[in-house]
C-alpha cells in the first residue's frame, strides 16, 4: 500500500492508495475510530456496483452503516440534493458523533464534502473515489460545492475529508468515456508541475489506455502527491493552489454552457488547449510547446476546441460568473513554459474571442 500524507496540522489525513483495498475499509476505519455510525452516499450507478460491498466489509468490522443514493449525473449536484440527503440523515437520527462516507465520483464526493461540511455543522467524512478524475483530483484538497444556474461550484465550503482509499481496480467497471475525462486532470498534473511527467504519459500511452495497473498506480501516486504538496502549502487557495485550475476558467464556461452535456475533464481539456493558445498569443509560450499540449491530449483522444454548436456569448457570461472571477476581473492560469505557470487578469477580448473561435 502506497500512503502519502496531506500536511495541514489537525487536519491533516492520509491518502491510502492500493488495488483492492475497498474491501479493507471497514477494518482500517474501525481501527481509527472516526466517527460511531457512518452513512454512504453514492449514486445510483455507483451504489449498485459497490455499494453492498462497502456496507459488507463495514458490518463484517462490527461498524454500523446506512447507504442513501441519489441520481446519477452533474445534474444532480445541486442544494436540492444536498438538502433532501441531509433530511434523511436526520429523520435517521445521525448526529455530530456520527460520519459519512463518499463513494463515487467527484460529484459525489462535492456532494458528500458539502453536506458534511454543513450537517451539524460540521461531521467527519471519508472519500472513497471511483472515477479515475476523482482519484487523482477531487478527493483530495477538501473543496466541496455544489452548482447553481449562475455557475458551477459557487455554493460550497474547504472542509477536508479524514482518509482517502483509492482502489484502483474500481476503474475496471469505469465507463470508457469517464476514465478519459480523468486523464485531462492527469495530463494537467504534468503541465503544470512535471513536464517529465508528461513525457511518460506520452511514452507509455497505449498502455495507460489498456488500464496497466502498473502504469495506473504510478499515474494516481505522482497526481496525488503534486496536488498533496501543493494543497499542505495553500489549503484555501490564496496563492500557489491557484495554479491547479490550469484549463479550468474557460472549461468551467464551456461546461456550464453545454449544460454539463460536456464532461468536466472533456471541458478541462478544452480549457486546456485555449489557456496555451492564449499564452502564446501574449508572448509568454512557445508555438512548440502549445502545440506538444495539444498533442499529448489528442493522443488520449479527448477534444481540444470549443464545438461549434455552443453559443461564444453564453461561454462569455460564464467565465464573469466563474469564482476565478475578482470583481469582474477573469484570472486565467497560463503555462509560461512546462512547469511554469502565472495566474493573470490581462487576457484581452480580442484574444479570449480568439480561442473560442
Amino acid at each position: 500500500m502506497i500512503t502519502l500524507d496531506v500536511g495541514l496540522g489537525e487536519r491533516s489525513y492520509p491518502l491510502l492508495i492500493e488495488e483492492g483495498c475497498l474491501r479493507k475499509v471497514g477494518s482500517d476505519l474501525a481501527e481509527r475510530r472516526i466517527a460511531n455510525y457512518y452513512c454512504v452516499i453514492a449514486d445510483s450507478r455507483v451504489a449498485g456496483l459497490y455499494g453492498e460491498s462497502l456496507l459488507g466489509s463495514l458490518t463484517e468490522a462490527g461498524i454500523h452503516a446506512e447507504l442513501l443514493q441519489f441520481p446519477q449525473g452533474e445534474a444532480s449536484k445541486t442544494l436540492q440534493t444536498v438538502g433532501e440527503l441531509a433530511s434523511q440523515l436526520a429523520r435517521k437520527g445521525f448526529g455530530r458523533k456520527d460520519g459519512l462516507i463518499a463513494l463515487g465520483g467527484g460529484v459525489t464526493g462535492d456532494i458528500t464534502g458539502f453536506l458534511a461540511s454543513s450537517y451539524m455543522r460540521g461531521i467527519p467524512f471519508i472519500q472513497i473515489p471511483t472515477t479515475l478524475l476523482a482519484q487523482v483530483d477531487s478527493s483530495v484538497g477538501g473543496k466541496t460545492g455544489v452548482d447553481i444556474p449562475e455557475g458551477k461550484n459557487l455554493v460550497g465550503a474547504f472542509y477536508q475529508p479524514r482518509v482517502v482509499y483509492i482502489d484502483m481496480q474500481v476503474l475496471s467497471t469505469l465507463p470508457r468515456e469517464e476514465f478519459l475525462n480523468g486523464l485531462a486532470e492527469v495530463i494537467k498534473y504534468g503541465v503544470i508541475r512535471d513536464h517529465e511527467f508528461l513525457k511518460f504519459l506520452e511514452k507509455h500511452h497505449r498502455r495507460i489506455l489498456d488500464l496497466d495497473p502498473q502504469l495506473l498506480e504510478t499515474i494516481i501516486h505522482t497526481c496525488c502527491k503534486i496536488k498533496a504538496e501543493i494543497v499542505a502549502a495553500d489549503e484555501r487557495e490564496a496563492d500557489l493552489r491557484r495554479i491547479l485550475n490550469f484549463g479550468h476558467t474557460i472549461g468551467h464556461a464551456v461546461e456550464a454552457a453545454s449544460e454539463f452535456s460536456i464532461l468536466h475533464g472533456n471541458a478541462v481539456a478544452i480549457g486546456m488547449v485555449a489557456a496555451a493558445r492564449i499564452s502564446v498569443a501574449k508572448g509568454l509560450l512557445s508555438g512548440e510547446e502549445a502545440d506538444w499540449i495539444r498533442s499529448i491530449i489528442t493522443t488520449f483522444g479527448l477534444p481540444t476546441e470549443v464545438p461549434e454548436k455552443l453559443d461564444r456569448e453564453a461561454i462569455k457570461t460564464y467565465l464573469l460568473t466563474d469564482k476565478k472571477t475578482v470583481s469582474g476581473r477573469v484570472f486565467y492560469v497560463l503555462p509560461t513554459s512546462m512547469d511554469r505557470m502565472i495566474i493573470t487578469d490581462e487576457v484581452s477580448d480580442i484574444q479570449v474571442d480568439d480561442v473560442l473561435k
